[in-house]
């Protein structure tokens, strides 16, 4: 029993990393406003997997993902990838994974909030300020320059990829259950057909990304926020900003 267990965790990783890598690879040209990252709705992906097969199949099978949809994007093995994404895929959906042990719905949205705010936080200090700042020294700006572009990525990548797992990942877990019931735990069966969406936080956490744009967009008109973003996507003014954060 436990060989299968085994078995099936390994299958679970190498499905997770697959899928993952072909989720991320496809919207791998659409950029977040600051100039460095990518619109990613794919991390539903793992997500899934970590409730289903717990934390080392998800992290492990999001950390090969990203690398992979990342290298192929840029024709070679992505150091910055290396260095920021896979480490803060893994550390991400393992935590996930620990969270929602046990499930309820309202685990699996306290995984989604702290995961989506933790990893991205991580995975934009260290693509910025360790990989393109220290190793390429690409970037000529101060050390608080580096933060407010670490905390608008976080805050780009939170708002973006939030309504997704909230959205998606629960549909697919549902389906699962009801087609597949022998590949998923008993606890994650039970309560994810047996028990409703806690709604008032599902809207609550909906209605975030929302509000976090309308204040960026905001904050790049009114303030020098925007000069920023513009200087970071090398853009003549900061209409197309605007018209996509509002």
């Amino acid at each position: 029993m436990n060989e299968q267990i085994k078995s099936l965790k390994i299958v679970a990783m190498i499905m997770c990393a697959a899928l993952y890598a072909i989720g991320a690879y496809a919207t791998a040209y659409i950029p977040s406003p600051w100039g460095f990252g990518q619109f990613r709705p794919a991390v539903a992906i793992p997500a899934f997997f970590a409730v289903l097969f717990g934390p080392l199949p998800a992290g492990i099978g999001a950390a090969i993902g990203t690398l992979i949809a990342d290298s192929v994007k840029h024709g070679t093995l992505h150091l910055g990838s290396l260095i920021a994404a896979v480490p803060g895929n893994f550390i991400g959906f393992y935590i996930f994974g620990r969270i929602c042990r046990g499930f309820t719905w309202k685990k699996f949205i306290v995984a989604t909030n702290v995961t989506l705010t933790s990893a991205n936080l991580l995975t934009a200090f260290l693509y910025i300020y360790v990989y393109r700042f220290l190793y390429l020294q690409a970037l000529k700006i101060g050390f608080s320059e580096i933060l407010i572009l670490t905390f608008g990525l976080t805050v780009w990548w939170f708002v973006t990829m939030l309504p997704f797992v909230l959205t998606i990942t629960p549909l697919l877990i549902r389906v699962v259950s009801m087609s597949m019931p022998s590949i998923v735990p008993e606890g994650v069966r039970s309560r994810s057909l047996n028990d409703e969406f806690p709604k008032k936080g599902f809207g609550l956490s909906l209605l975030i990304p929302g509000a976090i744009l309308l204040l960026l967009g905001l904050l790049a008109t009114f303030t020098d926020l925007g000069k920023v973003m513009m200087t970071a996507n090398k853009l003549p003014t900061v209409d197309p900003l605007q018209a996509l954060l509002y």
